[in-house]
This record gives structure tokens, C-alpha cells and sequence, in this order.
């Protein structure tokens, strides 16, 4: 068995990456997108788009547009917050299917920063300044990608 590990190949000074960033539960999103510009000015990414959209379900077509419009990697920053309906699942679970296959057909990463919360509560938790804040991890996780495919 012959192993390959990939190496980062592209600096992120060079890195056009997008932010595609819902404004519904905007006391979430903003706290999110907050995470992911922190992250990306600290590691020194020089250009980022951002593309609101009203809301998770419309994140998918977000990302896909700036693909296409040249990003290198697209970070995805919505809330969704479960109701009293079922209507919870379907938008959670389109919009996941949603962002992957985005990603897919371009050949470029996108990060999910969609929350997925039971309550209020639980997406602050989660969208808290700092290390654990899930815009900032998915931030990470694209730049580091961009890094090592380097397919732009």
C-alpha cells in the first residue's frame, strides 16, 4: 500500500474564499459570520465574498453562485431552529444535501455552518465567540482545503 499525504499547497494570502450567510435567526448568523471573518483575517485570507440569502434553504443556490463566480471555497452560515412542525427536518436536511452537492458539481469545498439547533439556546451556545464557535471551525476547515487541492 503506497500512502499519500497532501501537503498545503496554496498560501491563504492567495484564496478568494465566499461566505454565503442567511438572514434568518439573525442573532445566530451574525454571531456565526462574525466566527468565520475572525478566522479567515487571521489566517490571512486578502479576499471574501459574502452573498446574503434569506435563509438555509436558499444557502445551497448562494454557494453554488459563488463558485461560479470564481471562490475558491465557500462557507455556508445559517440557523435552523427546531419549531412545533416537521417543517425543521426538511429545510436541515435540503440544505445539507444542498451544499454538498454544490461542492461536488464545482469540485471546491463547502464548509456547513448551518446550525442545527433544538432551541434558541443551543444555537448561542454554538455561534459564542472564540474556538468553539462553528462559523470559525467551518472557515477553517474550507481554508485548510483550498490549501491542499489547490483546484481553483
Amino acid at each position: 500500500m503506497k500512502i499519500v499525504e497532501w501537503e498545503r499547497r496554496l498560501d491563504p494570502s492567495a484564496m478568494r474564499i465566499g461566505v454565503a450567510v442567511s438572514d434568518f435567526n439573525q442573532v445566530v448568523t451574525k454571531r456565526l459570520l462574525e466566527g468565520a471573518l475572525s478566522y479567515l483575517e487571521r489566517a490571512g485570507v486578502q479576499q471574501v465574498d459574502i452573498l446574503r440569502v434569506a435563509g438555509a434553504w436558499e444557502l445551497p443556490t448562494g454557494a453554488a453562485t459563488l463558485l461560479k463566480d470564481g471562490c475558491d471555497g465557500v462557507i455556508a452560515v445559517g440557523a435552523v431552529i427546531k419549531g412545533e412542525t416537521d417543517h425543521y427536518e426538511v429545510i436541515v436536511r435540503s440544505s445539507a444535501a444542498g451544499l454538498t452537492q454544490a461542492s461536488l458539481i464545482a469540485g471546491r469545498p463547502v464548509g456547513n455552518a448551518v446550525l442545527a439547533a433544538h432551541d434558541l439556546t443551543q444555537a448561542l451556545a454554538r455561534s459564542e465567540p472564540g474556538p468553539a464557535n462553528k462559523g470559525s471551525e467551518a472557515a477553517a476547515a474550507v481554508v485548510d482545503l483550498v490549501a491542499r487541492v489547490e483546484n481553483s
